[in-house]
């Protein structure tokens, strides 16, 4: 018998959601890399347009979305399921102004390849603890032994990468923008365990706004508008990184985490560092020294590693449960 009081979005669409999510997050740090290398913008003025953009676009969404008759009648229940969004939404908020601001300053400081890598490698790390600090969710022997892996990738990145393609303070910068992911996923998992995460668009819209809001006295005191002789390209990769890696991909991301375990989605966003890396080699000429390939192997052998035995835990607790007759 289904639930009714559950989310109505599929398993299967949220999995697709949160693929092209991880795909789309992919190109974010490119866009971002092309714009430092054509004019003088910084990390947080990047992040504070990002943020501009996707509201505008989300706001033009939200406009032509049908809107639902209100009843006039506010019960308990209603009353609880707004807090538990207006929590969301100022926790969302925050997470995306320190995951982003935080990434897109790694990727200055450390390049595409490694900010990314560092970001997608620490976050499920961050989540599992979270997850096991909020929801109890136990890691087990096979949650710490991928804990470790994932710290010693991170070591080899940082110690073994030579000062032209791993600098510490990239690493670190990378790390802090893993938090914001990490938190915005459990806080998006643990309001949507029962149906708290269903309207996503307008969670993300309220998000975006606040990110701006946060973001604008540093993006000010930055620059808002940036030097540069190419003011087109500049242009049309801010509204590249407003639409696709921020306004699609996050709606989608948020609508898809609120139904998949953290776990599954920590996973599924290893498409991002992967598409990263790609882009990063093939189109922005960054070379990926052993120690970096060492490091990021380690990283993602020890998130699946994690995932694993996770569904291993959660299968054996389905197991345990009581038929139903």
């Amino acid at each position: 018998m289904s639930n009714s009081s559950g989310p109505a979005l599929s398993v299967g669409r949220s999995l697709l959601y949160l693929i092209v999510a991880g795909i789309a997050w992919g190109t974010a740090g490119a866009a971002a890399s092309l714009i430092f290398r054509v004019s003088d913008m910084g990390p947080l003025a990047l992040s504070f347009w990002r943020c501009v953009g996707g509201l505008v676009l989300l706001l033009g969404a939200l406009a032509l979305r049908p809107r639902r008759a209100a009843s006039g009648i506010t019960s308990r229940t209603e009353r609880e399921s707004r807090a538990r969004r207006t929590a969301r939404i100022l926790g969302t908020g925050i997470g995306l102004t320190v995951f982003q601001s935080a990434y897109f300053a790694a990727v200055e400081a450390t390049g595409l390849a490694v900010g990314t890598v560092v970001t997608l490698g620490a976050g499920p790390v961050l989540i599992a603890v979270g997850a096991r600090l909020t929801m109890g969710e136990r890691l087990g022997r096979g949650g710490v032994t991928a804990v470790a892996g994932a710290l010693a990738g991170l070591f080899v990145l940082v110690l073994g990468g030579g000062t032209a393609e791993v600098r510490p303070l990239g690493v670190v910068l990378a790390v802090v923008s893993a938090a914001g992911y990490a938190a915005i996923t459990l806080l998006t998992r643990w309001l949507g365990r029962d149906g708290g995460g269903s309207d996503a668009l307008a969670t993300t819209t309220w998000a975006f706004a606040i990110g701006a809001v946060g973001l604008l006295p540093a993006a000010l005191a930055e620059g808002l508008v940036p030097h540069t002789d190419a003011p087109v390209s500049v242009v049309l990769l801010l509204v590249y990184v407003a639409a696709v890696p921020t306004a699609l991909a996050y709606a989608l991301y948020f609508a898809g985490a609120a139904v998949v375990r953290a776990a599954t989605v920590s996973v599924i966003m290893l498409l991002e560092p992967v598409s990263a890396a790609l882009i990063a080699v093939s189109l922005l000429g960054e070379r990926l020294t052993a120690a970096i390939v060492l490091g990021t192997l380690l990283l993602l052998v020890a998130v699946t590693g994690l995932a694993l035995a996770e569904a291993r835990t959660a299968a054996a607790a389905r197991r345990r449960e009581p038929v139903a007759v």
